[in-house]
C-alpha cells in the first residue's frame, strides 16, 4: 500500500484536476489537518532494572539537563550512577506504579488529558488531531510528530506540558521537536505553546483545588507548601528564568485566595548531586518547620501537571514521612490539577489561544 504523504492547498492549486481534487494517478494523500502535541516529562517502560537504566540514560544523557563536563560525567553516570541507582528507581516506581495498565501514572494521565482535550476542542472544528508524547522513554516526540503527519497534520502545536518555563524541560522539548523535524523532508508547520505562570484559567484551577482539597480536611493547615521541582542554582546564575516565574506562579495563587504572605510559602524539591540547588529545599523546610512546633501542614507542587513520582512518592511518601518523624502530627498533598476539569480547562485556555489564526474555536 502506498503511504499517505502530506499535501497542502498550494499544491493542488498548482496541479488541479477537472474536480477540483488532486490530480488523476495522484497517490492518496491526507492533508489539511492540524496537529495538537502535548508531551511531558517521561515515564520508564517498566520498573525492571533494563526498563529503569535506558529510561535513566536517556534522561541524564540530556546536555540541557546534566550541564557538567562531558567526559567526566559520561564516567560518573555509566560507571557509577547506572549500576546503582535503577534498583533504588524502580523500587519507587513500584509504590505508584498503575498496575492495572502496567505503566506510570504520569503515562496514564497524559493519555487522559490528550483525549479529554480531543473531546472537548475536537467537536469545534474537524481539522483539529490530538496526541501525546514523552521527552524521555515512550512514546516519543518523534514517533508522534511522524504519526500526526502521516494523518494529514500540515501544522502542528507543540505544548510542553510545563507552566513555568526552564531550559531543563521547555526547551528540551523544543529540542527534540527540532531533531526530529531535522530528518523530515517535509516538515509541518510548527508553533510552540509559551509557558503559562499567570494564565488567568491556571491560577483559578489552582486556588479552586487548593480551597477544595483543604474543605475535605476535619482540621486547617498552619501553611501551605507550594513546592516545585528544583534546578540547580547555576542554571539560575546563568540566567534561567525558571526561579522567577515559580516566584510569579505562588504569589498569584496566594492573593486570588486572599491569604496572608506568610500562609503559602514557596521551596524547591527532587534536586540530584552536590551541588547547590534553588533555595529554600522542601525536605529541608519541612523538617526545620516540624521541628518548630508546626503541627498541621499541606503541600502542593503548582509545577507539575500530573501527578508522578516527584508528587506520589517524594512529596506524598518521603516528605510527610519526614514531617511526622520530627514532630508534626497532620500532613496532606494536594493533588496537581491532572485530567480534572480544572485541569482540562487551563490546557484548553493555552491551546485555544495559541491555536488563533490556523483555526477559530
Amino acid at each position: 500500500m502506498t503511504k499517505p504523504v502530506p499535501v497542502d492547498a498550494a499544491h493542488v492549486a498548482l496541479h488541479p484536476s477537472p474536480d477540483g481534487g488532486l490530480p488523476a494517478g495522484h497517490p492518496p494523500v491526507a492533508h489539511g489537518k492540524i496537529g495538537v502535541l502535548i508531551v511531558n516529562l517521561g515515564t520508564p517502560d517498566g520498573t525492571d532494572y533494563w526498563s529503569m537504566r535506558r529510561y535513566l540514560k536517556e534522561f541524564l544523557s540530556d546536555r540541557r539537563v546534566i550541564e557538567v563536563n562531558r567526559v567526566l560525567w559520561w564516567f560518573i553516570l555509566n560507571v557509577i550512577i547506572l549500576s546503582r541507582r535503577p534498583q533504588a528507581k524502580g523500587k519507587d516506581y513500584a509504590t505508584i506504579w498503575n498496575n492495572e495498565r502496567n505503566e506510570g501514572p504520569l503515562r496514564t494521565i497524559t493519555r487522559a488529558q490528550s483525549e479529554k482535550l480531543a473531546a472537548a476542542l475536537g467537536v469545534r472544528s474537524d481539522r483539529l488531531v490530538f496526541d501525546w508524547a514523552m521527552r524521555y522513554g515512550n512514546p516519543s516526540i518523534a514517533s508522534r510528530i511522524e504519526a500526526l503527519q502521516a494523518q494529514g497534520c500540515e501544522r502542528l502545536l507543540l505544548v510542553p506540558l510545563y507552566p513555568q518555563y526552564a531550559a531543563a524541560t521547555s526547551a528540551t522539548v523544543c529540542d527534540a521537536a527540532f531533531d526530529a523535524l531535522k530528518k523530515m523532508r517535509w516538515q509541518p508547520v510548527l508553533r510552540v505553546a509559551p509557558h503559562w505562570p499567570d494564565e488567568p484559567a491556571y491560577i483559578e484551577a489552582l486556588a479552586n483545588s487548593i480551597t477544595t482539597e483543604l474543605a475535605t480536611l476535619d482540621w486547617e493547615p498552619e501553611l501551605v507548601l507550594a513546592s516545585f521541582h528544583g534546578i540547580p542554582k547555576e542554571y539560575f546564575d546563568k540566567g534561567d528564568p525558571y526561579h522567577c516565574y515559580c516566584y510569579k506562579t505562588t504569589r498569584l495563587v496566594r492573593e486570588r485566595l486572599g491569604w496572608p504572605e506568610g500562609k503559602l510559602r514557596l521551596t524547591f524539591q527532587s534536586r540530584f548531586g552536590a551541588a547547590e540547588w534553588l533555595q529554600p529545599y522542601t525536605d529541608k523546610t519541612i523538617e526545620a518547620l516540624a521541628k518548630s512546633g508546626v503541627k498541621r501542614l499541606a503541600v502542593l507542587t503548582p509545577g507539575f501537571v500530573a501527578d508522578c513520582l516527584e508528587t506520589m512518592e517524594e512529596i506524598a511518601g518521603e516528605n510527610a514521612e519526614i514531617f511526622h518523624h520530627n514532630g508534626g502530627e497532620k500532613f496532606h498533598f494536594i493533588p496537581c490539577l491532572n485530567d480534572s476539569p480544572g485541569g482540562i480547562n487551563v490546557l484548553e485556555a493555552v491551546v485555544t489561544r495559541e491555536l488563533k489564526g490556523w483555526v477559530e474555536l
